[in-house]
């Protein structure tokens, strides 16, 4: 091992041990270049308009293809994964309307973002003049396919990352660094011949094992869909008016699920006490109340009441 490896070695390992100290659950390494695998999967996803109506999806191929467009000089990439799994969870029978886990809790863009800050600053101060950029969905970046490269995971037959040792309830995070560190190698793909997943999909959204047309999915449906939501998946939703978990929810690896530490995620009072009718009464003083720091603040008060009447 020559000088430079060590030192790539060395301070690879101070950045892990620093983002466990900040709380995240997981932190890898991968060279930041081309993706070559992913080109073509890519463009035969967008040709097959699996997009819908997320037309940003198809804004910045190039840079979503190797993050050097994104940042000059960028040497690396820090993919880190934060626990979202709740230990309280809002009632989830047959008649419950019901929301996606990750939303139970502050907006998550904001608190890893912040982390994610702090990573930085701390390989600043100790490293030295270290140029990068902090990235939560916020930018055309691959991260589910960066964090499977740093050895976090792999990506599932529903196209999450799943970790062996706890899941996929977990947000993804990265930073591009122009700084050299010892990469991580990728670890096997352990879905074997299991397509719970795929099975469990009430809207056929996963049209075969590790392809999901995004246009099919009751996530996209309740969030990203901004008109009427067709009627041919009337009845399909299982009550769901904000994103999804029944991939998750079936998939086995999620049996390592362990509650989650980080307190902005907790599920609120507020949320934890509301009825069906409440959710079909809800006003705007109400919703700006309950929701003001939360994911769901993104489908507006008319998009929440559309989903809610849409599964009623």
């Amino acid at each position: 091992m020559t000088t430079d490896d060590l030192i790539q070695t060395e301070r690879a390992t101070l950045i892990k041990t620093k983002a466990k100290a900040l709380g995240f659950d997981f932190c890898g390494i991968s060279r930041a270049e081309f993706l070559e695998e992913e080109a073509p999967r890519l463009e035969t996803w967008l040709n097959h308009n699996y997009n819908g109506k997320m037309a940003w999806m198809a804004n910045h191929f190039d840079k979503r293809l190797d993050p050097r467009k994104l940042m000059d000089g960028a040497r690396s990439v820090v993919s880190v994964l934060l626990n979202y799994y709740p230990e309280e969870r809002l009632p989830e029978g047959s008649d419950d309307y019901k929301l996606s886990k990750y939303a139970y809790g502050q907006d998550y863009h904001f608190v890893l973002k912040d982390k994610l800050k702090d990573l930085l600053t701390y390989i600043q101060t100790d490293i030295g003049e270290v140029h990068g950029r902090a990235f939560v969905d916020s930018a055309p970046v691959m991260d589910k396919v960066w964090a499977a490269r740093s050895g976090l995971g792999w990506v599932g037959k529903h196209t999450n990352l799943l970790n062996r040792d706890m899941g996929s309830f977990f947000f993804i995070g990265e930073l591009i660094l122009d700084l050299d560190l010892a990469p991580d190698s990728p670890v096997a793909d352990y879905c074997g011949t299991c397509t719970r997943c795929v099975d469990a999909c009430p809207t056929d959204a996963i049209t075969e094992p590790y392809v999901v047309d995004g246009s099919k999915c009751i996530s996209y449906f309740t969030i990203e869909l901004k008109e009427a939501i067709p009627q041919e998946v009337k009845g399909k939703f299982e009550n769901w008016i904000f994103g999804c978990d029944i991939c998750q929810d079936v998939c086995p690896w999620n049996r390592f699920s362990r509650p989650h530490h980080t307190p902005e995620f907790n599920l609120s009072p507020e949320l934890q006490g509301m009825t069906n009718s409440d959710w079909e009464e809800i006003t705007e003083e109400v919703f700006k109340e309950i929701f003001r720091r939360s994911p769901v603040k993104r489908t507006k008060l008319e998009g929440l009441k559309r989903n809610v009447g849409f599964v009623k």
